[in-house]
């Protein structure tokens, strides 16, 4: 029996992997994000799917320490310093969105019917966007770097941040479904304070001793063992003393952000807090109950509808009384519509806190599954319906009868410096850039730059190519360089053309549109970086340089071949750091490999 019992446990733990496996690339793949579906395949092996599980919540209570963990790495990103310097966005923009959705979304419940309290923390779930899927899909759009981008970050950092606290509040509002006293709710406050002190000052003056000791020994896995250990370790003094698991381990990371061990904690922690993070989504999937959504079907369709525009609204319009352009206010109300992965940790919490039922959790879950869903496609919609941004070009000046000894195309980082000793040698650049906002900025430090598209012939003629000693194409888009270099060329065929090139590949490209000089953007900088890097160890320095313009000429010569062969024509001059015998074990395999492919062909 217990034989049969030990294959039916393996059995299960192949099918969650072989679910989640199965489920969250094809989800990626298609746009919807692995969280969807980690969801989805727990649904499917669930008690509504084929049956493999019928006690989900026993695998959610073990996947929470998955949610644990994730807290745990959020906290080692929070230094202080890293808080401070977002403080403006995080704590302003940040808390304004939250506190405003919060108070929002509590309508939504109180007019279903439902009690004040549950209703405030059913709303405040939904205020808590799927970190997952928007910075995926921030990724997607190229936005992270943005200041639109860094925005959204700010405030979902926030939500991350106030995870902690609502867990704590859920608890304070709860009675765990027994009748508790106001002597009892101020003794168990004071009992989560004194736990938080003490973990503070363990953390402060044990932790990171504790690691160091721990370092001198050598042992890799002792290091693992103890990260499990600070991890595990707060989040059960914080259950014990009645507050949540995440809010151990995430003052844990805080108290560890600063800490020399803190990388290392994190690859260590990583492995585990992705595992168990994916089977946190799987049960939660699990949990699903149909049965109950099928039965109030109308409800869930009210909630998701409710929640999703209300939601929306209020993001638009803290935007916009921010000060935000409507556009960006628009798109960040599709983002941020919908519910998170953190409202499942907060509604189980609720559960435990005596709050909702397993009834309304089902309803809320389902609830918050559908927004998670409806995001992908509401952001698909969004790009198809808004047209595409007009850059606001009202105070800038496009290019006209403009007359130049140069004409440079791109003032990014490059042009910058490409100018500065044409400028101190006296001679007049016409500037040209297609990025509005770099342009106000420029201005600031004395450039004029005209604003304008430089692959348009009307646009070349209008700064000054015809009359211009030299046009150089110092733009950081590959195939922009590629057209601009083509039509100045066939327009002004006198005109030298000097190009950025971004690698050997797009030199080799720039030279065959006609251009009569490049340079690889990384050539002359990396090169200084070898020549230093030889005199710090140890060679003379006329060696160094010497070895260094070795190199240019080797370089030249292998660029020769490759214009007329090919990328891989000067591949005989590079030098490799495989050993001979490593080369001949390559060359032996592959000599194999095209005698093998050879029979089978003949075979066939």
């Amino acid at each position: 029996m217990a034989v049969e019992a030990n294959g039916n446990d393996l059995l299960q733990v192949v099918v969650l992997l072989s679910a989640g496996v199965v489920a969250a690339p094809l989800f990626k793949k298609i746009g919807l994000g692995s969280v969807l579906g980690y969801l989805a395949a727990g649904l499917v092996v669930g008690p509504f799917g084929f049956g493999f599980f019928s006690d989900s919540q026993a695998i959610l209570h073990i996947a929470e320490l998955g949610v644990v963990m994730f807290l745990f790495v959020i906290g080692l990103e929070m230094q202080p310093s890293r808080l401070w310097s977002m403080r403006k966005d995080i704590f302003g923009l940040g808390a304004f969105q939250v506190l405003a959705c919060m108070a929002g979304l509590t309508v939504i419940g109180v007019s279903l019917g439902y009690p004040a309290i549950p209703s405030f923390v059913a709303g405040t779930g939904f205020v808590l966007t799927s970190t997952a899927i928007v910075m995926q899909m921030l990724q997607e759009r190229g936005s992270m770097s943005t200041l639109k981008g860094q925005r959204i970050i700010s405030i979902l950092l926030f939500e991350d941040l106030a995870i902690v606290p609502l867990l704590a509040l859920v608890v304070f509002l709860g009675s765990g479904g027994e009748e508790v006293t106001a002597s009892q709710r101020w003794l168990s406050i004071g009992i989560g304070l004194a736990a938080i002190a003490a973990l503070i000052v363990a953390g402060r003056y044990l932790l990171n001793p504790f690691f160091r000791l721990l370092a001198a020994s050598g042992a890799r896995e002792v290091m693992t063992a103890a990260a499990l250990l600070v991890v595990l370790g707060s989040a059960l003094l914080m259950q014990m003393s009645g507050l949540s698991m995440a809010m151990g381990a995430f003052l844990a990371g805080v108290l560890l952000s600063e800490s020399s061990f803190r990388h290392q904690l994190e690859a260590d922690i990583e492995p585990f807090r992705g595992i168990l993070l994916g089977l946190f989504f799987l049960a939660v999937g699990m949990a699903i109950d149909l049965t109950v959504i099928a039965q109030n079907w109308k409800i869930v369709v009210a909630s998701v509808i409710g929640y999703m525009v209300l939601k929306s609204v209020i993001i638009y319009g803290v935007a916009r009384i921010l000060g935000t352009c409507k556009r960006e206010s628009l798109e960040r109300a599709v983002l941020m519509a919908q519910g998170g992965e953190f409202a499942f940790v907060l509604y189980a919490a609720a559960i435990s806190a005596g709050i909702f039922n397993r009834e309304e959790n089902a309803l809320l879950t389902a609830t918050i599954i559908i927004s998670m869903i409806l995001t992908p496609l509401m952001v698909i919609l969004h790009d198809r319906l808004v047209p595409a941004a007009v850059p606001d070009t009202h105070d800038l000046d496009l290019p006209e009868n403009v007359e130049g000894t140069v004409l440079l195309i791109g003032f990014g980082r490059f042009g910058q410096i490409v100018s500065q000793p044409l400028l101190a040698r006296g001679y007049t650049l016409s500037l040209i850039d297609r990025d509005p906002e770099f342009i106000r900025e420029a201005a600031e430090f004395g450039f004029k730059v005209y604003y304008g598209d430089g692959s348009r012939s009307e646009i070349l003629h209008a700064g000054g190519a015809a009359t211009a000693k030299a046009v150089l194409i110092c733009v950081d888009d590959k195939e922009a360089a590629i057209r601009i270099a083509e039509i100045v060329k066939h327009e002004f065929p006198l005109v030298p053309v000097l190009a950025r090139a971004f690698d050997r590949a797009h030199a080799i490209d720039l030279l065959n549109a006609g251009v009569d000089y490049q340079i690889r953007e990384t050539l002359e900088s990396a090169l200084n970086f070898s020549e230093e890097v030889l005199n710090v160890l140890g060679e003379d320095m006329e060696v160094a340089a010497r070895l260094v313009e070795e190199f240019r000429d080797v370089d030249q010569e292998r660029f020769a071949l490759e214009v007329v062969g090919g990328i891989y024509a000067g591949r005989s001059l590079v030098r490799g750091n495989a050993q001979p015998a490593d080369l001949v074990a390559a060359r032996t395999a592959k000599k194999r490999a095209q005698q093998e492919s050879a029979s089978a062909e003949a075979r066939g």
